[in-house]
C-alpha cells in the first residue's frame, strides 16, 4: 500500500511532452539492469551498458530539469561532455550545472539498484539532491529492488510495479497475446523441471508433427541468451507416427543434453538449473526461408494512457539467429502498421492490468509472396523494460527534436524531414581494442562521420567506455533514407577498419 500510495503522485507530475520540456522536475536515473545476473555475464562488457541511457541526458534540454545519474564506476568526463554536448539550443555549460554523478565504485556481479541499497549515505547524498515533491525514478528495468529503492527515497517510481513483471515472462505474454487475439506460435504452458518439459514438448510436436525444430525458453531471458534449441529430425525414430506418448516423452528428455545454445560457453547441466529456478515453456520453432525480427515499442504514461513510439527490424546473430545484435528504424513498410496496431493491442490490455511506462513487443514476419498480405507475422514476445531499440530511438529525438507520427509509422524532424537509422550495440573487433572515447572521436571527425546538426545525419556513438577494454560500442547512424543510414554505419565501420 505505501509503494501505490507513492506512485499515485506520478499522475499529478506527468505532463504531456510539450509541457515536460518546461516544468520543474527533479529525475534520478538509476540504469541498473536489474536482471539475472548468470545470463547478463554472457554479454561481453555489460557492466558498461549503464551507459545506454546517458540519452536520458535529452531531458537536460528542459531549463527547470535537473538530473542525477548512478553508475557502478564514475563516468569518463569526457563522455559526458559527448552527450552534454549533442544538447540542441542549450549551452553544454548550463545543462552540466544541473545535472549530479554518483557512482558505487562497485564492479561486483549485482545489479547496480543493489549496490546503492547497501551504501545508505550514498542515498542520503542523493536524498539531498532531489526536491522529492517534483522527482521521480527512471530505471532501465523494474523489479523488487528498485521498488525498494523508491520507498527508502520516498521517490515514485516510473516504471512497471514488479508485481505485474509476469506479464514480461513468455508464459504472460503468451497468455496476452491469447487475450488479444494476437497470432503466436504453438507452445506449452509453464513448467518447473525437465521431465513436466519433456512432457510437454512431446505434446507440442504430436500436435504439430510437420515440426522440425523446437524452442526451449526459460520464462526469464534476455536478449535471446535464455533460448535453446531442440532439433526434431535428429528423433525421427520417435516422430509422432512411429511411436508411442511415453517413449517420445523419454527420448525428448535425453535430447534435452544435446540442446542448441544461443551462447557458446552455455551448458545443459546450468541450463537446467535455470529451468528448475525460472521455470520454462516450449515453442514452436517458426520456420521459413526469408524471416524478418520486427518489434513495435509503446509507453502506458501514469494516466492509463497507451502510446506508440516506434516499430524496428532487429537484427539478429547467434547460432540459430535470436540474439539481438540492433536494428533499423522503422520497421518495413508492408508490416509496420500491422504490428503498431497488435502493438496497441497488447498495451491496452497491459494498462488495464496497471502496467506502466515502457513496452516493447517481439515479432518473427515470414514472406509468404504467394498470399496477401506477404508477411505472416507472429508474436514472440513482451518486453517490459527498456530495450535494445530505447536508447538508438532516444538518440534520434535527441539530435533531431522531431516526433513520431503513427498515422505512416515515421519520424519526421519540425521542417517535416523524415528519418531513418540503424543501430547496433555490437560493433566489436579485437583491433578497435585499445582505443580510448578521444581517440574514437579524432577518427571520426576527421572522416567527418559525426552527426551534424545542420544536415541533420551523421553517426552517434554508446557504449564508449567498452570500446578501450572490449573494442566494443555502439552507434546509431541517422539519415535521411534507410539506404543512407546504412550507408554511413559501413562508412564508420570502414573508418574505425582503416584507423586500426
Amino acid at each position: 500500500m505505501q509503494f501505490q500510495h507513492l506512485q499515485a503522485r506520478l499522475k499529478n507530475l506527468w505532463r504531456s511532452s510539450d509541457e515536460m520540456d518546461v516544468s520543474d522536475c527533479h529525475v534520478l536515473i538509476v540504469p541498473s539492469l536489474s536482471l539475472d545476473q548468470s545470463e547478463l555475464q554472457k554479454i561481453e562488457g555489460v557492466h558498461y551498458y549503464e551507459e545506454r541511457l546517458l540519452f536520458s541526458l535529452a531531458r537536460l534540454r528542459n531549463p527547470n530539469a535537473r538530473l542525477i545519474y548512478v553508475t557502478s564506476l564514475p563516468l569518463h568526463p569526457s563522455i559526458v561532455d559527448y552527450y552534454l554536448e549533442l544538447l540542441p539550443g542549450i549551452p553544454s555549460s548550463h545543462a552540466r550545472a544541473r545535472l549530479d554523478l554518483f557512482a558505487t565504485y562497485d564492479t561486483s556481479q549485482k545489479p547496480l539498484t543493489q549496490k546503492l541499497l547497501e551504501r545508505p549515505r550514498l542515498l542520503e547524498k542523493i536524498r539531498r539532491c532531489l526536491n522529492r515533491d517534483r522527482a521521480y525514478i527512471v530505471c532501465f528495468n523494474a523489479t523488487p529492488l528498485e521498488r525498494e529503492l523508491a520507498l527508502k527515497l520516498e521517490v515514485p517510481l516510473l516504471a512497471l510495479d514488479p508485481d505485474l513483471l509476469y506479464w514480461g515472462t513468455k508464459g504472460g505474454s503468451r497468455q496476452i497475446f491469447r487475450e488479444c487475439g494476437v497470432p503466436h506460435p504453438d507452445g506449452s504452458a509453464l513448467v518447473q523441471n525437465t521431465a513436466d518439459l519433456a512432457a510437454v514438448t512431446a505434446e507440442l510436436w504430436e500436435r504439430q508433427p510437420h515440426l522440425q525444430r523446437i524452442v526451449i525458453k526459460l520464462n526469464e531471458g534476455f536478449s535471446g541468451e535464455g533460448n535453446a534449441l531442440l532439433d526434431l529430425t535428429a528423433l525421427t525414430a520417435v516422430a509422432p507416427s512411429n511411436a508411442t506418448h511415453a517413449e517420445r516423452v523419454t527420448q525428448v528428455q535425453q535430447a534435452f543434453s544435446k540442446l542448441r545454445f544461443q551462447c557458446e560457453t552455455e551448458t545443459w547441466e546450468h541450463f537446467e538449473q535455470r529451468i528448475h529456478e525460472l521455470g520454462a515453456i516450449a515453442e514452436a520453432f517458426v520456420e521459413g526461408e526469408l524471416k524478418r525480427s520486427p518489434s513495435v515499442q509503446g509507453q502506458i504514461n501514469p494516466l492509463g494512457e497507451v502510446k506508440m513510439l516506434s516499430t524496428h527490424d532487429q537484427v539478429l546473430g547467434g547460432p540459430d539467429g535470436q540474439i539481438f545484435l540492433g536494428c533499423s528504424f522503422p520497421a518495413d513498410e508492408e508490416y509496420r502498421l500491422r504490428i503498431q496496431e497488435m502493438g496497441e493491442a497488447v498495451g491496452k490490455n497491459l494498462a488495464q492490468k496497471g502496467a506502466l511506462e515502457r513496452f516493447g513487443v517481439d515479432f518473427i514476419a515470414v514472406h509468404t509472396p504467394d498470399q496477401t498480405p506477404n508477411w505472416e507475422l507472429q508474436a514472440i514476445e513482451i518486453n517490459l523494460r527498456k530495450g535494445g531499440t530505447t536508447h538508438p530511438f532516444m538518440a534520434l529525438e535527441l539530435l533531431t527534436n522531431g516526433h513520431y507520427r503513427p498515422e505512416d509509422g515515421l519520424f519526421y524532424t519540425r521542417q517535416g524531414q523524415a528519418k531513418f537509422y540503424r543501430a547496433s550495440d555490437n560493433l566489436q573487433k579485437p583491433a578497435y581494442r585499445g582505443l580510448l572515447a578521444s581517440d574514437l572521436m579524432d577518427i571520426i571527425v576527421s572522416d567527418r562521420l559525426h552527426f551534424n546538426s545542420i544536415e541533420g545525419v551523421g553517426a552517434a556513438f554508446h557504449l564508449m567506455g567498452c570500446l578501450s577494454e572490449y573494442g566494443k560500442l555502439g552507434l546509431t547512424s541517422i539519415g535521411n533514407s534507410p539506404e543512407q543510414a546504412e550507408e554511413i554505419y559501413d562508412k564508420v565501420v570502414d573508418s574505425l577498419d582503416r584507423a586500426t
